[in-house]
């Protein structure tokens, strides 16, 4: 017999991500990249000047992991995002929406002119994430990605105007 119950939403805070993350959204990106990027790899990213990113972690979970990152770069007037991903287990709560929306943020008061992105083609709830903070196409990298499922994939090259 099955008992119905009620669960309590998650509550979710968003921080700068950090040097020390490195080690955790490295095992996260593990979820979603064929070939994953290595703390250490995040490490020197994110020690860039150039380089920033957020963390969302669930609250009152003490210092738990991130479930959530989001890692960009602003050079020259223009962002990019380097890597986003959510665990699969915090998904569809808007997790993605709220940690792109940091980074416009920033880009924002940064006097950003533009923020690119590059999203595999077979991604559709990333891309529709995308097009719904305004995101517009404007190019293809064939075979750009690898997945086990779809074999080599294109990539669609994305852009925000922020002006």
């Amino acid at each position: 017999m099955r008992i119905p119950f009620l669960q309590r939403p998650r509550d979710y805070a968003l921080e700068p991500l950090t040097i020390a993350d490195s080690p955790a959204v490295s095992v996260l990106h593990r979820e979603d990249f064929v070939r994953p990027w290595t703390d250490g790899e995040f490490a020197a990213l994110l020690a860039q000047d150039t380089v920033f990113g957020y963390a969302v972690r669930e609250t009152g979970q003490g210092a738990k992991p991130p479930v959530g990152f989001v890692l960009a770069r602003l050079a020259a007037g223009e962002g990019e995002i380097l890597t986003v991903a959510v665990a699969r287990a915090h998904r569809r709560q808007g997790l993605g929406w709220r940690l792109m929306d940091a980074v416009l943020r920033q880009l924002h008061a940064q006097r950003a002119e533009a923020l690119f992105l590059e999203v595999d083609e077979t991604n559709m709830a990333a891309i529709a994430l995308y097009r719904g903070l305004g995101f517009r196409e404007v190019g293809k990298r064939p075979n750009y990605y690898r997945s086990p499922e779809h074999g080599p994939t294109g990539a669609l090259v994305m852009r925000r105007d922020l002006r």
